[in-house]
């Protein structure tokens, strides 16, 4: 039975499927926005983890190339935050990154170091 003042065309029903589909798309949508996290924190646990008990220097290492790897995958889309614009938390990830990795190799090989 139509509500007062709606047509009896079947627009409730079309209105009720759309509401459903893009509940569906949303929920999809905020899946997919966790992006490269998981990935990242799985991979620095296994970094630190590796630092402690095996290698601290190449444990360091590692951990730099998973923030260089979480930095390049920020940068290609991935991710829920929006506090900050993604070319800053790329800038700051991949210059972290990069800084471990340089100094984890310099505490492995202590002849890189500048002279």
């Amino acid at each position: 039975m139509p509500e007062h003042g709606e047509a009896d065309d079947g627009s409730a029903e079309r209105r009720s499927r759309t509401r459903a589909v893009n509940a569906a798309s949303a929920r999809s949508a905020a899946d997919d926005r966790w992006g490269p996290y998981p990935l990242v924190l799985v991979g620095a646990v296994l970094a630190v983890t590796f630092a402690v008990l095996v290698d601290p220097e190449w444990g360091g290492f590692s951990l730099g190339a998973v923030m260089t790897l979480g930095a390049l995958l920020r940068l290609t889309g991935g991710g829920r935050l929006a506090v900050r614009r993604r070319t800053t938390d790329t800038l700051t990830l991949a210059l972290f990154g990069a800084a471990l990795m340089a100094a984890s190799l310099v505490l492995q090989y202590p002849w890189l170091m500048p002279r």
